[in-house]
């Protein structure tokens, strides 16, 4: 669950779980707390200490020495960490990364071989098979992309360093409980450069919370078992509170009179209140009348798709709190399923904005008065709030969403 620290492995979509505790509702990093800021002292020294802290806290000296054998830093990881998107991802080039015929095509195949697992996995734990097959697509393209760092050299490089030390310290601690548990060697604890491992890319907290030993071999095997890769997920959502009852949400059309400030997760209305506001299916045709609470969310702003999300999208965002991501999930799982393409025709001539313009935007909004935070190239919530406020202000759709026609307008006023 993380990017960005992200992405975590070039290939894959996501890094699962860091992003619940470093990375906002729009995949960006936040503020972690740092207490070794000014305070970079030599590795060997830093090492030391953290073998004296670790041993205070139960870890064997066996499970040090032989973790620990050959570690140093490894600077091409502080260069991932450090590096910065140029462009902002559209839903639509998000989209085209995540889901592909060939994706979809293999996906079905899987579920297919791994039939009689799937089902057994999915009734102990209340998950169906198409969401697990979803998020194992995304986070390592079926276990075909996991990562090729040392996970305790990866975590102890980032602990190290001084912009998110605290977090990575807890993953270290939490590996190093993994190995003394003798659940894999260090040798082959292998991951993401973000210390995200195996087919789904858990963080070690994560697995040492929800990781289970499916095949009941003695050790929870998320790199090498598909047993233990399904249960582990299965788990992971189930504890969280999946509801295999219902889907994860649907495409939906808009009426001409909606009122834009009713989009986003903080509203939350019954499918009949939605029904009765005009929305409907793709379709045309009424919603469905069952008691179940939905929000409406604009991932391309009011020109693109539609889509109301149910409790399990959130449920999503708890693995990877980006919108996208999440939708990416949702639209997979209906694609295994059989079910259409989306329906909304995507824009011929849509383009990324540049981080710069997403600055240029957050300045402009600043200087008329809107309280957006710091010039960052970050959309997060007190920017889209803000460009929710100027384009009600000035006559256009309220749906808070950064393009190209945002900024021309506000360069003009």
């Amino acid at each position: 669950m993380f990017p960005l620290l992200r992405r975590v492995t070039k290939s894959s979509l996501s890094c699962c779980l860091i992003i619940s505790a470093i990375v906002s509702s729009n995949g960006f990093a936040e503020g972690v707390s740092n207490t070794n800021v000014g305070k970079q002292i030599p590795f060997e020294q830093w090492l030391e200490d953290f073998k004296v802290e670790a041993r205070s806290k139960g870890i064997s000296n066996h499970t040090l020495e032989t973790s620990f054998k050959g570690i140093k830093p490894i600077p091409k990881i502080i260069e991932y960490d450090r590096r910065q998107p140029e462009f902002t991802h559209t839903f639509w080039s998000y989209l085209d990364r995540a889901i592909s015929p060939q994706r979809i095509k293999k996906a079905q195949e899987l579920q297919v071989t791994h039939a009689s697992l799937l089902n057994e996995i999915s009734k102990k734990y209340g998950v169906q098979s198409r969401f697990l097959l979803a998020f194992w697509g995304l986070e390592s393209n079926f276990g075909q992309h996991t990562g090729g760092f040392s996970v305790i050299a990866a975590d102890a490089t980032l602990a190290y360093d001084t912009r998110r030390s605290d977090f990575f310290r807890t993953q270290l601690l939490e590996a190093l409980r993994i190995i003394q548990a003798g659940h894999i060697t260090a040798e082959n604890m292998q991951g993401s450069w973000a210390g995200a491992m195996g087919h789904l890319q858990f963080i070690p907290s994560t697995y040492n919370l929800y990781a289970v030993d499916e095949d009941g071999d003695g050790r929870q095997d998320i790199w090498n078992t598909l047993p233990d890769v399904f249960g582990s997920a299965a788990n992971y959502l189930g504890q969280i509170g999946w509801n295999d009852e219902y889907t994860w949400g649907r495409e939906v059309t808009l009426p001409k009179s909606f009122d834009w400030k009713l989009a986003g997760l903080g509203t939350k209305k019954s499918l009949k209140e939605w029904d009765v506001l005009g929305i409907r299916k793709i379709s045309g045709n009424a919603l469905p009348g069952v008691d179940l609470e939905a929000s409406l969310i604009l991932p391309s702003g009011h020109k693109g798709p539609a889509f109301l999300v149910y409790n399990n999208f959130r449920k999503i965002l708890n693995w990877n709190r980006s919108i996208n991501y999440a939708l990416a999930v949702g639209h997979l799982s209906d694609r295994i399923a059989g079910k259409a393409p989306l329906q909304t025709q995507r824009p011929l001539n849509e383009r990324p904005l540049h981080r710069t313009e997403i600055e240029e935007i957050q300045s402009l909004l600043s200087k008329q008065g809107y309280d957006v935070g710091k010039a960052d190239g970050i959309v997060g919530k007190k920017t889209r709030d803000g460009i929710r406020n100027f384009q009600i202000k000035v006559g256009l759709p309220g749906d808070g969403y950064p393009d190209e026609e945002l900024l021309l307008k506000l360069r003009k006023s």
